[in-house]
């Protein structure tokens, strides 16, 4: 992994890009989950379903999170 990348080849901030990284990578991971609760409850594993459940909320929560920052730092 280069430090030296500091936005001129990319056009992007490291730590703005790495904000937007983790934004895309928790709505994946949303949207990943939905297909692990539907296998879960499909085979009758509630326990499992919910367990999916609450780690799909973390990962919306972190997205939003993520876009809070993004429109701060970006506005700025």
């Amino acid at each position: 992994m280069s430090d030296s990348e500091t936005g001129d080849v990319t056009g992007t901030r490291d730590k703005d890009y790495n904000v937007i990284w983790f934004v895309e990578a928790c709505l994946s991971n949303v949207l990943r989950l939905e297909t692990y609760i539907a296998d879960a409850e499909r085979d009758g594993d509630g326990d499992l379903a919910d367990f999916f459940r609450r780690a799909q909320a973390d990962s919306r929560k972190g997205a939003q999170q993520g876009k809070a920052i993004l429109r701060e730092r970006l506005a700025g």
